[in-house]
């Protein structure tokens, strides 16, 4: 075989260590410096926020967006331009209304198998003749998940209750009305359809291969797998590999393969990262199979418990705390020693997101430790949205 002959084997992708990833995802969550941008175009660039709780958008937008105020988000929900809806991974995200007319058909082959887990106590129910009439319910006015099962059961009295509202929830695009989610306002769940609240019909499913690029663009670099986390959906191999061509692809120390935008963020490893106060849930922990990118080997699991989850804080960009809010004061409990330096910033982080998100109380801020790795919890338990029974309605 001559030298002209020989083939060469293609490079190997470059490999990409938990700090550069770490760096990447930063930087696309708005968690690397603060963006200029509006709540309502952070939402749609974040492909939306869990919103399990009501104020947990509102604490994930204060430390990613500058000038934030409640009202920025308050106020396009109010006007439907923003809406809580159950998408992703079957847990309540906040989107914006052409997101949530489009992801949620993306996902709606996900909720109909999660309506599997209920068909014992759905036997004998036409599920489409259920849709009709639970739209017909919602439609006519909200209606909380009590009231809408009971009218359900007028027509299937022999269904199980709580699987006839979750078929109603699966079947349909169910959206909260406000004033649930406003902030400082109080409101019981109420429900109706996404088309009925925003005035305009569902959209088509978007192709996956337009949402891998929107996944990557706030996720990225991130694995097929990672995705499918993320959208709690499977079969997306596909996707990617119709746009390899259009992509590029790394390695992580693991050997698994990463996806990215060509012209995508990915800074220095050693870039500084502010410390940041996380809601309960933030898709930052949430969105990739692998989360040693935001939370070290060695922290694994605390920042959970069972099926509640606590408030995190980022120190050099990954987990190394919790905190909590008390009557008068916020309560820091880092996992390790901090330095007076880091004190230091984490101190005047604290305070200006109690500034931003509570101006006019006196919280003082103090410094605790966490109590134990599998022992007492630090705050009053959230609970696990991934169980979708739980996820819907909260």
């Amino acid at each position: 075989m001559t030298k002209s002959q020989r083939t060469t084997a293609p490079p190997s992708p470059p490999v990409l260590g938990p700090r550069a990833l770490n760096r990447a995802t930063l930087a696309r969550q708005l968690l690397l410096s603060r963006s200029p941008m509006s709540a309502t175009a952070a939402v749609e660039h974040l492909l939306g926020l869990q919103a399990q709780n009501v104020k947990p958008p509102y604490y994930a937008l204060a430390a990613r967006l500058d000038g934030f105020t409640p009202e920025a988000l308050s106020r396009p929900l109010a006007d439907r331009e923003v809406v809580r809806i159950v998408t992703l991974r079957s847990t309540i995200h906040t989107h914006t209304a052409d997101d949530c007319l489009t992801l949620r058909p993306l996902v709606q082959a996900a909720r109909d198998r999660e309506l599997h887990h209920f068909r014992a106590g759905l036997a004998g129910v036409d599920l489409d003749r259920l849709a009709v009439r639970a739209r017909a319910l919602v439609e006519e006015e909200p209606r909380t998940m009590k009231e809408l099962r009971e009218a359900l059961l007028e027509y299937w009295p022999d269904a199980d209750p709580q699987a006839l509202s979750v078929a109603a929830r699966c079947k349909l695009p169910l959206v909260q009305v406000t004033p649930r989610g406003l902030w400082g306002r109080s409101g019981q769940v109420r429900l109706t359809t996404a088309e009925h609240w925003l005035g305009r019909p569902a959209e088509p499913a978007p192709a996956a291969d337009a949402t891998v690029l929107r996944y990557l663009a706030a996720f990225g670099p991130a694995s097929v797998k990672d995705m499918q986390t993320w959208a709690g959906l499977t079969r997306l191999r596909e996707a990617f590999e119709r746009l390899r061509p259009r992509l590029v692809t790394f390695r992580d120390e693991n050997g698994t393969e990463l996806f990215d935008l060509p012209d995508a963020p990915r800074p220095d490893p050693e870039s500084p990262a502010p410390p940041r106060f996380l809601p309960e849930f933030d898709n930052l922990l949430l969105s990739h199979a692998d989360r040693t990118r935001v939370v070290p080997p060695e922290l694994k699991g605390r920042h959970w418990k069972g099926n509640v989850a606590y408030r995190t804080l980022l120190v050099d960009g990954f987990l190394a705390g919790l905190w909590r809010l008390d009557d008068d004061a916020l309560v820091i409990e880092p996992f390790g020693r901090l330095d007076r330096a880091r004190r230091a910033e984490v101190t005047a982080e604290a305070e200006r997101m109690l500034g931003v998100l509570h101006p006019g109380r006196a919280y003082g801020v103090r410094f605790g430790t966490v109590r134990s790795e599998s022992g007492e919890t630090p705050d009053k338990p959230r609970r696990n949205p991934r169980r979708g029974q739980h996820g819907g309605i909260g």
